[in-house]
C-alpha cells in the first residue's frame, strides 16, 4: 500500500523544526509564547492545501481539523494529537536540521559545536539505525523532534488518506496543541468542538513502542519566608530565606528520590526551579510515580523534611502548596481495551515488532484520558529529546505514518 507512496514526513519535519516554538513555564499567557502560533498557522495552510477544508487555528493556539469519513459504517470518531511546543530545557531558536543519509554507524559529530557528539555508546538505539537516514540538529540547539516528528507524521497521514479515497475510514480528527512541555497542553482545549470518541498522541520514541501507561504527577511549590534586616545590623535579627531553602534542599536524599538515581517503575521528587531574595525564596518541585497513591507519600516526606529545616532557623516560615498535574492514563484505558488492542494491531500490520512500554513522563493523553477522551501514545522515532543530542530516523517517522493509517482502517473494519 505504501510501496509507491511519496512520503512527505521528512520535508515537512525539516520545515517545522526551523520554527522556534519553545514554551515558557514562567509565562502567564496562553499559549505561553506567541511564537507557537507561527507553526500553527503554517500547519493550517498545509492541511488546507492537502484538502482538509475545516483546518483552523483558534485564539489559544490549538489547531483543529477534520478528515471526513468515507464509509457508511458508524465508526467511532478517532483523533490524532501532537504538540507543537518544544521544551524549555534547551533553546529551539535557529535550529539547523542536518540529514545524515544512510547512517553507517559510529559517532555523529555536530558541526556547530564539535564537543557535542551523538554516540552509540550513549544512545544504543542508534545501533539499530544503520542504513537509515538520521536527522539531528547542528550542536547549539535541540532538534524539536519532540514533538514535531508527531506533527509531521499526522500531516503525512492526512495527505495519504485524502489522496487515497479507496482506503476506508471513519471521521478522523486532528489536534495540535501548544504548551504540552510545561503541563498546560490541554488547559484550553474544546473537547465538544473536537468531537472525538477516542484519541492517540503521537509523542513516543523508538519504532514500535506503544504506551498505555504514564506517570501520575503533582507539582509542589514551597515558599520560604525569612526576616529581612540591614546586614550591617542583622545579628540575631536576620533570617535568610535563601539559606533556609538551600539547607532544606541539601537535606534531601542523595541516593534516592531523584531522576538521576531512579529508573524503571520508581518515581522521583525533582526540584525544577528556584528563585529568591533574603526575605522570600521559592522552590518548585515535580513529583512523579506510576502509582498515584505514592505521590502523597512523597509529599508527606517533603513536608517532614521541611519542618526539620525550619526548626534549624527560628523565625522562618514556609507555605507548602500541591497542584495536581496529571494521572496515569492506565486507570482510564483499562476500561477501554479496544483502544490499545487496535493500536497494537496497527503497529503489527505496519510490519513492526510491538514494544509495550510505560512512559516515565506524561503526554497530553494523560490528561485527555481523565477528561473523557481515552488517549494512549504511539511512536514517532523521536529520541534523546530535550537536549542537543536529539535525533530522529526518517524511516521511523514513515513507519509511524503507516501505523496510524492502518489504525484508522482497523477502526473502520471493526465497526458494525
Amino acid at each position: 500500500m505504501f510501496d509507491k507512496y511519496p512520503f512527505t514526513v521528512q520535508e515537512n519535519f525539516i520545515r517545522y523544526v526551523q520554527i522556534d516554538t519553545q514554551s515558557d513555564p514562567q509565562s502567564t499567557t496562553f499559549p505561553s509564547t506567541e511564537k507557537q502560533k507561527t507553526l500553527g498557522r503554517l500547519l493550517v495552510q498545509d492541511l488546507l492545501q492537502i484538502g482538509v477544508p475545516d483546518a483552523h487555528l483558534d485564539e489559544f493556539g490549538y489547531v483543529y481539523a477534520t478528515i471526513p469519513a468515507n464509509t457508511d459504517k458508524q465508526v467511532p470518531v478517532i483523533c490524532f494529537c501532537a504538540h507543537m511546543d518544544t521544551a524549555p530545557d534547551c533553546t529551539g531558536a535557529g535550529v539547523k536540521p542536518i540529514v545524515h543519509t544512510n547512517y553507517e554507524g559510529g559517532d555523529i559529530v555536530l558541526p556547530d559545536d564539535p564537543t557535542q557528539v551523538i554516540s552509540p555508546a550513549d544512545h544504543p538505539y542508534l545501533r539499530k539505525k544503520i542504513g537509515e537516514d538520521i536527522i539531528t540538529a547542528s550542536g547549539t540547539t535541540l532538534l524539536g523532534a519532540d514533538d514535531k516528528a508527531g506533527v509531521a507524521v499526522i500531516i503525512d497521514m492526512a495527505n495519504f488518506l485524502v489522496s487515497h479515497p479507496e482506503v476506508k475510514h471513519g471521521t478522523i480528527k486532528i489536534l495540535f496543541t501548544p504548551d504540552e512541555e510545561i503541563g498546560r497542553g490541554v488547559d484550553k482545549v474544546d473537547l465538544q468542538k473536537l468531537g472525538a470518541d477516542f484519541a492517540y498522541t503521537l509523542d513516543g520514541g523508538e519504532r514500535g513502542s506503544f504506551e498505555a501507561e504514564t506517570f501520575s504527577a503533582d507539582a509542589v511549590t514551597i515558599t520560604f519566608h525569612g526576616i529581612s534586616a540591614h546586614p550591617g545590623y542583622a545579628k540575631d535579627k536576620l533570617v535568610n530565606a535563601i539559606k533556609v531553602a538551600a539547607y532544606f534542599l541539601d537535606q534531601l536524599p542523595k541516593d534516592a528520590w531523584s531522576p538521576e538515581t531512579t529508573e524503571d517503575r520508581y518515581g522521583f521528587v525533582h526540584p525544577v526551579h528556584i528563585e529568591g531574595m533574603t526575605e522570600k525564596a521559592t522552590l518548585q518541585f515535580i513529583i512523579r510515580d506510576f502509582y498515584t497513591h505514592k505521590l502523597a507519600a512523597y509529599e508527606n516526606s517533603l513536608r517532614d523534611e521541611l519542618e526539620l529545616a525550619l526548626s534549624k532557623f527560628p523565625g522562618a516560615k514556609a507555605d507548602f502548596v500541591v497542584k495536581e498535574q496529571y494521572r496515569n492514563m492506565k486507570e482510564v484505558l483499562d476500561n477501554h481495551p479496544q483502544v490499545s488492542q487496535y493500536a497494537i494491531g496497527a503497529i503489527a500490520r505496519a510490519g513492526v515488532p510491538v514494544i509495550e512500554m510505560s512512559a516515565r513522563g506524561g503526554t497530553d493523553g494523560s490528561r485527555l484520558s481523565f477528561m473523557g477522551l481515552p488517549c494512549p501514545n504511539l511512536f514517532t522515532g523521536e529520541m534523546a529529546f530535550h537536549g542537543k543530542h536529539e535525533y530522529v530516523s526518517v524511516q521511523d517517522m514513515q513507519k509511524s505514518v503507516e501505523t496510524i493509517v492502518h489504525l484508522a482502517m482497523i477502526w473502520e473494519e471493526k465497526a458494525g
